[in-house]
């Protein structure tokens, strides 16, 4: 079993179903495994970061107020259930114009590494799409691809170069994978 210094984590497709842009609370729901996995991972010594994309907001579909109410929910459960959340990173850029906060670029890591005392080479990303990889393999991370999501999809896009360490049906496999 390896303890990972932080897990970041991508929220849609890999923590929850991914519609399409989830605008409000009403549309957020985890996946039915999502919860006791990360439970199992941080019952392990775990502990872990959000790292979410949410173009959304510049696009004008979701309302930031709806977003942040998204994201309170998501710590509470957090809270609820023992499991560490550090924190959680948004970017609204637009893809046209995109900062380096924006995955897979690594603001949102590096402010999570500044903020936390972090070292990046010893944790972990997880995520569903070629943007959740590229950061991870980018930062020298261990990665997981979680074929929910985008996952199946990513999978034919990835370069050669950036294999993830595991490649996993869903996020109770990779809790599996993380907790030998």
């Amino acid at each position: 079993m390896k303890n990972y210094d932080c897990i970041f984590l991508d929220r849609d497709g890999t923590l929850n179903p991914d519609p399409g842009y989830i605008s409000t609370i009403d549309d957020y729901s985890f996946f039915n495994n999502t919860i006791t996995s990360l439970k199992r991972m941080a019952e392990a010594g775990n502990r872990f970061c959000i790292i979410t994309n949410q173009s959304g907001v510049a696009r004008g579909l979701i309302q930031e107020e709806d977003l942040n109410e998204i994201h309170e929910f998501i710590r509470s459960q957090f809270e609820k259930n023992n499991i560490p959340l550090l924190g959680i990173y948004e970017c609204h850029d637009h893809p046209d114009q995109a900062s380096d906060r924006r995955k897979p670029g690594p603001g949102m890591f590096l402010e999570a590494e500044a903020e936390h005392n972090l070292n990046l080479m010893d944790c972990m990303m997880i995520g569903d799409s070629k943007a959740d990889m590229s950061a991870g393999e980018m930062l020298g991370m261990d990665t997981i691809l979680v074929l929910t999501g985008k996952g199946m999809e990513t999978i034919n896009f990835l370069p050669e170069y950036e294999t993830p360490t595991y490649i996993v049906k869903d996020l109770a496999e990779g809790a599996q994978k993380i907790c030998l």
